[in-house]
């Protein structure tokens, strides 16, 4: 695949031999930066894990610190009281059987975070299989299955990123805009990599973070360090 003339011209100033401090890595990112929108900062973070295993897989969510920069749409499925404290805690669409029939039969897929309470799961389950795919099946780890919609519609709307290992035991996740401010950008890059290395399972020996890079949207790749972070 040929790549652009902007991608050429923004990896020159990239050392690809060279392991950046994170400071240098997200000043880069930002001037690398290729797109005419405001593009995301992608993190990306390879670990030292054999997700074969249950025990090292890890699942979770961090609401960062200074958001995303993107307004997540959020659909609830309850009842009742809790059905009532989602609307008021601004989630976008709240129902129970009558949104999942819509799914189910109109393919209706205008959200971009599914919660639900714990008694509802058992009707989700019945469409787990269009929405395990996407991504959208609500799961206790990242607090999207709970009793307090409130909490959980809040903490999306303010930047709740959710994460996960894939088999090869690599997390990506969005970390903010391009637009951000650089200190910003660190911050919310420092919290995420603290979560990860918290989440250590005790049956990894050695060095746990293999490697850490960061880029913007169709932007270069930018090693960062693993020895700025204590692992």
């Amino acid at each position: 695949m040929k790549k652009g003339k902007k991608y050429v011209e923004a990896s020159k100033k990239v050392d690809k031999a060279k392991l950046y401090t994170v400071e240098e890595a997200i000043n880069l990112v930002k001037e690398t930066s290729i797109t005419n929108f405001d593009g995301s900062v992608e993190l990306a973070i390879r670990l030292n894990l054999d997700t074969k295993k249950a025990d090292q897989q890890l699942r979770g969510a961090l609401v960062l610190p200074n958001g995303t920069g993107k307004t997540k749409k959020v659909l609830v499925i309850a009842k009742g009281q809790q059905a009532e404290a989602a609307k008021a805690a601004g989630a976008d669409y709240v129902g129970d059987n009558d949104l999942l029939e819509k799914i189910e039969k109109e393919n209706w897929f205008d959200f971009d975070t599914m919660i639900a309470t714990p008694d509802m799961m058992p009707a989700l389950g019945k469409i787990g299989k269009v929405l395990g795919p996407k991504g959208l099946m609500p799961n206790p780890k990242t607090g999207t299955v709970t009793m307090d919609t409130k909490t959980a519609v809040e903490e999306v709307k303010k930047g709740r990123i959710e994460y996960r290992t894939d088999s090869f035991g690599n997390v990506h996740v969005i970390i903010g805009k391009v637009s951000f401010d650089a200190a910003k950008l660190v911050e919310n890059l420092n919290a995420f990599v603290s979560l990860i290395l918290k989440s250590k399972p005790a049956v990894v020996k050695g060095k746990y973070i293999l490697n850490v890079s960061v880029a913007s949207t169709m932007g270069p790749g930018i090693k960062i360090d693993t020895n700025s972070f204590d692992n």
